[in-house]
């Protein structure tokens, strides 16, 4: 069994061992074995440290069946190998942060409110929890986060030991053990005691200032996004970097932003609703210009056109309003980009199905697409050019008017 120098020491960086197994997991990884280690496996939502093995980066560390596997970027150590082990401090400190601050943050949440903590996963940018809450106000969040961070600034000192089940049974566990042996238990004194296989400091000072970042309802409880330490730096800073960006772009001080970013939402929705307006003015006049070019076949009023990068959407709104203004005109339009996109439209006087008439030209370009007998549209690719897909369009629509006149 490996001695686990991560219990006696979290805050060991270098250690020596021996290599007493290897081998390569079923991915094709190598790995190792060694007879003692500071490297903390993945476990209990703490991921698990990295660094080297005599200079060999280890990837990823897991427990399988009492052996702790070393995942190596490549094989390189026997058995019998002495090692010297180097951790990724920066990492281990960083966990060690965060796990610790989720044990506050949860603890708060417990002691103030009553809400027990479901669900906890360590990311690499940020940490979640899990609180068995139905909802949150900024209130609760104040509350919860003064508390954790009055802990933290008291420095109070952080005991991680195996306890016995007489020890244990004194103890006001915060939660059960997941495990009914080696059970080792993390205190916070006078505040929380909780069964917890990770890494923590020895004082809630390490851990810095605890920041939550924003919630949702999830499955029924609340999820929340929080960071502590040096993400909390980084993630301020980072905040600090866009509010000095937005003030010189808005010309305001940060304190203004709020009232001038509203004042910018409201100009631009009286913008956007004149913009529509000026939209739908051009759209009319746009549909009584190609109303007044539309060539009479057999006795019906046919505008044919093509465009380029125009939108389905465009091209519906605009063949509506022209079939509403003439009942009796037919309207075929075509649109060339990365698809090419067909809107056929009639007025109520035309008397030839849309839907029908779509459907035998999509063949022509790979396409799909479908409607009502008064409007149809589809898209695809077409190996024809705009102009002589519409030739053709305009032959199979001279025989739909042959048939309807009966000539």
């Amino acid at each position: 069994m490996t001695g686990k120098l991560y219990y006696d020491d979290p805050y060991l960086r270098l250690f020596t061992a021996t290599v007493t197994d290897a081998g390569v997991e079923a991915d094709g990884t190598p790995f190792v074995v060694l007879d003692r280690t500071a490297f903390y496996p993945t476990g209990g939502g703490q991921p698990s440290d990295q660094g080297t093995l005599n200079g060999i980066r280890v990837l990823d560390v897991e427990e399988v069946e009492n052996s702790i596997h070393h995942r190596l970027e490549k094989a390189d150590l026997a058995v019998g190998t002495s090692v010297e082990g180097v951790l990724d401090w920066e990492r281990r400190f960083d966990h060690m942060q965060q796990h610790t601050g989720q044990h506050i943050l949860s603890a708060a949440f417990e002691e103030l409110f009553d809400a027990a903590t479901v669900g906890f996963h360590l990311g690499r940018e940020i940490v979640t929890v899990d609180i068995a809450l139905p909802d949150l106000t900024p209130e609760i969040t104040e509350k919860v986060e003064s508390l954790a961070n009055s802990i933290v600034f008291e420095n109070r000192p952080i005991d991680a030991r195996f306890v016995d089940a007489e020890e244990l049974a004194l103890m006001p566990l915060r939660k059960a053990p997941s495990v009914t042996e080696n059970i080792r238990i993390v205190t916070i004194a006078n505040f929380d005691y909780s069964p917890c296989g990770g890494t923590h400091p020895h004082r809630t000072g390490e851990v810095g200032p605890i920041k939550i970042l924003s919630y949702e309802r999830y499955k029924g409880n609340v999820r929340i996004d929080f960071v502590c330490g040096w993400r909390t730096l980084k993630v301020m800073t980072d905040k600090q970097h866009i509010l000095r960006q937005m003030s010189r772009q808005l010309t305001a001080g940060e304190h203004e932003l709020p009232d001038k970013l509203e004042r910018l939402l409201a100009e631009r929705k009286e913008l956007s609703t004149g913009l529509q307006e000026m939209k739908q003015q051009f759209l009319h006049a746009e549909a009584e210009t190609l109303l007044n070019e539309a060539l009479s076949r057999r006795g019906t009023l046919v505008v044919a056109r093509t465009f380029e990068e125009r939108s389905m959407q465009d091209l519906q709104r605009l063949a509506q309003r022209m079939t509403e203004r003439e009942p009796s005109v037919i309207v075929l339009f075509i649109s060339s980009g990365e698809k090419t996109q067909l809107v056929f439209g009639r007025g109520n006087a035309v008397g030839l199905n849309m839907n029908n008439m779509l459907k035998s030209v999509l063949p022509m370009i790979d396409g799909k697409g479908g409607g009502s007998p008064s409007l149809a549209q589809g898209g695809g690719v077409s190996k024809l050019a705009p102009v002589d897909l519409l030739d053709d369009v305009l032959q199979k629509l001279e025989i739909e008017l042959v048939q309807i006149s009966g000539m």
